[in-house]
């Protein structure tokens, strides 16, 4: 992951007129979008929070996130707040990518995105009846859909590390964990929705609407989109559907097109700076200025709304709504009881199972199935065992992992069982991965030569 090409493009000049800039901005930037630097914050987050939990003060861990906080005439406990309204940004993110992927990405073409696709889905069916074998009957039933997610972050993050491994392999895994997303987004809208409200969901079908009707009519004013998004977002909320589904449909919704083609902005650039250069000559101020007006409508319309939004929220999201979470909801009190558990529950073994062996084994197998019946094929440079490598990484839920099982279980010890396990299974995961990518990569690198 690179500075953005638009920012560091402004950076690049701001640097030779501010000192701050050259010292400060421009090197913060490029650390913070140093590949796996917002995985080693999530990482300090939920490390944090588990240190937090087992500490003398950890009696105010758990209370900080109950205080009720009051906006407008909504009032939420901080948990929930950073739940419901702030991982709706990050599934609005997540919508956006899902979109670019099936618009743009590797998704577009069905020839490229079938492996992913069948994989993703190997990746989530295999878990999800690991889990339900071994909880059948039991209240801890409920938690199936736990070791169906991948962290995207982490599971990169993971991969960039090993050196060597193919641009082909990054792209597998992103467009599996894309699907995955996708996956997981259906079962949270329809397997952990409490009960509907009807009225509530008129009202967002109506805010709905008229969003559609603004995009379709033109307007481009954000602020618009900001007031309709927050009252859709609510009267989700108040229908009982979870309140992050409003934020993937509000994602699916921003274009992935920019309004102006490169080729029409090279054409329309010239002809207007043409006409700015004339108007310098001759003086004319007030003609100049629309002519660079004109320029600035052609240089934001290049851009297309996703990408613009993606960019403006991206760093916000990493740095602070991903770590907030983590240290909210990564919190466990280790115990006799809690290792006891992870041991003898159920869930624990449904999730730890899932995650470590049901998703390399899903993963591998549709993969397999899929290009043995020739409805896709491997990519160029790739080997099965690297494939059962991102399998394996696959198996770091963390993320989407700890929200399924906040949503799952109401019970606080089920709850601290299903987070320990998503915890010892995402670390396994990420090592075995590791190492299990090195030696296959490795390997084909000693063949290659």
């Amino acid at each position: 992951m690179t500075v953005p090409a638009r920012r560091l493009g402004a950076l690049k000049l701001e640097v030779r007129e501010s000192l701050i800039a050259r010292m400060v901005e421009l090197p913060v930037q490029q650390f913070i979008h140093t590949q796996g630097v917002s995985s080693a914050f999530l990482l300090v987050a939920a490390v944090i929070a588990l240190i937090w939990a087992n500490s003398p003060w950890s009696a105010s861990y758990y209370h900080i996130w109950h205080i009720e906080l009051k906006v407008s005439k909504l009032i939420l406990p901080l948990h929930a707040w950073i739940n419901d309204a702030m991982m709706a940004l990050f599934f609005f993110l997540v919508g956006m990518e899902v979109k670019q992927e099936i618009v743009n990405g590797e998704l577009a073409d069905i020839r490229r995105a079938a492996l992913p696709v069948f994989a993703g889905a190997g990746g989530m069916v295999v878990p999800a009846l690991i889990f339900v074998i071994l909880n059948y009957g039991t209240a801890g039933a409920h938690g199936w859909g736990i070791p169906m997610a991948t962290d995207i972050a982490f599971s990169l993050g993971v991969l960039t590390m090993v050196k060597g491994v193919p641009a082909e392999l990054k792209v597998f895994l992103l467009s599996l964990a894309i699907a995955d997303d996708i996956g997981a987004i259906v079962v949270i809208a329809l397997f952990y929705t409490t009960t509907l409200h009807f009225r509530q969901l008129v009202i967002a079908a109506v805010l709905l609407a008229l969003i559609l009707l603004c995009r379709r009519i033109g307007i481009d004013r954000q602020i618009i989109y900001a007031v309709l998004g927050f009252a859709f977002w609510l009267a989700v909320l108040r229908s009982g559907l979870h309140a992050t589904i409003a934020g993937v449909i509000l994602g699916m919704l921003v274009p992935v097109r920019s309004r102006v083609s490169p080729d029409t902005f090279v054409t329309v650039c010239n002809e207007t700076l043409e006409e700015f250069r004339k108007a310098l000559a001759s003086g004319d101020t007030a003609l100049a200025n629309r002519q660079l007006g004109a320029m600035e409508y052609l240089i934001e319309n290049t851009e297309s709304p996703a990408d613009r939004l993606t960019r403006k929220l991206h760093d916000w999201i990493a740095f602070l709504v991903l770590p907030l979470f983590a240290l909210s909801n990564a919190g466990v009190t280790f115990s006799q009881s809690t290792w006891r558990s992870l041991l003898h529950s159920p869930v624990s073994w449904g999730v730890l199972l899932g995650l470590l062996i049901g998703k390399p084994i899903g993963i591998v197998c549709a993969s397999w199935i899929a290009v043995r019946l020739k409805a896709a094929r491997l990519p160029n440079r790739v080997s099965w065992g690297q494939i059962a490598g991102v399998g394996a990484i696959a198996g770091i839920g963390f993320t989407v992992s700890l929200f399924i099982g906040a949503l799952a279980f109401d019970d606080p010890a089920t709850l601290d069982a299903a987070k320990t396990a998503v915890l010892c299974a995402s670390l396994l995961a990420g090592v075995f991965g590791y190492l299990l990518l090195k030696r296959t990569t490795a390997t084909m690198g000693t063949r290659d030569s």
